[in-house]
C-alpha cells in the first residue's frame, strides 16, 4: 500500500473523494455559485447608482447639469417627434407637419449614452475624479 500512496501522494481514499467531488456539484454548491453570480451582475448597476448620486451632489452645474439637460432635451424631442406630432397631424391635418431633425436627436442620444457608459467604465476601474 505503501507505494501506492507515494504514486497518489496522499490517502487513496481522500484522494478518489476529492477527484469526485470536483466532477459532481451538489445542488447547495449551484446555488451558491447562483447567487455569487446574480451578486457579481449587480455590482455595475449600483457601481451607476452611486456614480450618478454623486455627479448629482455636485456643486459645479457643468458637471451635475449639462448631461441631463441635454438628456432631457432630447427626450423632450422623441417626446414631441413621437407623441405630440402626431396627435397634431391627426387633429389638424391641414396645418402641415413640420420636419424634425430625428436622425440629429438619435445621434446626440446615442452618443451622450456612449458617453455616459464609458465614463461608468472609469469611474469603476479608479481612473477618473
Amino acid at each position: 500500500m505503501s507505494w501506492f500512496s507515494t504514486i497518489l501522494g496522499t490517502n487513496p481514499i481522500e484522494a478518489i473523494g476529492k477527484a469526485g467531488d470536483a466532477l459532481f456539484t451538489s445542488d447547495e454548491e449551484r446555488k451558491q455559485l447562483d447567487n455569487d453570480l446574480t451578486e457579481i451582475k449587480q455590482k455595475p448597476m449600483l457601481m451607476q447608482a452611486l456614480a450618478n448620486t454623486m455627479a448629482a451632489q455636485h456643486r459645479s452645474v457643468f458637471v451635475a447639469g449639462a448631461r441631463p439637460f441635454l438628456m432631457w432635451v432630447c427626450g423632450f424631442g422623441f417626446l414631441f417627434a413621437f407623441l405630440i406630432n402626431p396627435i397634431l397631424q391627426w387633429i389638424w391635418p391641414d396645418a402641415g407637419t413640420p420636419e424634425l431633425p430625428l436622425e440629429v436627436m438619435m445621434e446626440l442620444t446615442l452618443a451622450m449614452l456612449g458617453l455616459a457608459g464609458l465614463r461608468t467604465v472609469e469611474k469603476i476601474k479608479g481612473v477618473a475624479k
